[in-house]
């Protein structure tokens, strides 16, 4: 199954990302660039950085010129999550191509892409909790804690897994259709965002 897939490729890349566990270190894709698995690593990758970004900007004692260094990075970031979400839509979006619509055909609340983005983030989420529930140095009521959030996120990764793999099959059967939507996002645009359009003047 395609869901399957996706987590295998995303645990591949939370554990080489783990291997150093540094922000600034250089993604090594081992895909074929014009693969759908090599998309899928990608955008885990993104996920996985922008995750720890999203630590270290929580530092209480963070420097606030560092603090601005990396929120602009996570903007950066979350354009790139974007684009990389499109590519993989484009990739179904050539899948399905052939497939003439039903008459009552219904379009979905998401597409496709965008469901495979919750499972990659839910692939950090079960990663981190295990961490917490098997950490040697916290209490027993904290592990035990952070197991019962595990098994949650573990039901949840496989229901948003069963509700992908439904959806691919509506789409291949007719029975749902699917529309890409290019993000309209404002606050990179200097001619949408005021306060960037507004400092020209």
């Amino acid at each position: 199954m395609f869901t399957e897939l996706c987590n295998q490729i995303f645990s591949q890349s939370i554990r080489d990302y783990h291997v150093h566990n540094d922000v600034y270190q250089h993604i090594v894709n081992p895909y074929e660039k014009s693969s759908i698995e090599h998309l899928l690593y990608l955008k885990n990758w993104i996920d996985t950085v922008q995750w720890h970004l999203e630590d270290i900007i929580r530092n209480p004692a963070i420097d606030p010129v560092k603090a601005l260094e990396i929120k602009r990075w996570i903007d950066r970031s979350n354009q790139e999550r974007t684009d990389v979400v499109e590519y993989i839509d484009s990739y179904f979006l050539e899948q399905y191509k052939g497939v003439q619509p039903l008459p009552d055909a219904k379009i979905n609340t998401e597409s496709p892409a965008w469901a495979i983005d919750r499972l990659s983030i839910l692939a950090l989420k079960i990663y981190h909790m295990l961490e917490e529930a098997t950490r040697t140095d916290a209490t027993a009521e904290h592990r035990a804690a952070c197991q019962r959030k595990l098994d949650i996120l573990l039901e949840q990764r496989r229901d948003l897994g069963t509700a992908i793999e439904d959806l691919l099959t509506d789409i291949a059967a007719g029975k749902k259709y699917m529309k890409v939507y290019k993000q309209m996002k404002m606050y990179n645009d200097p001619s949408l965002n005021p306060v960037l359009y507004g400092s020209s003047k």
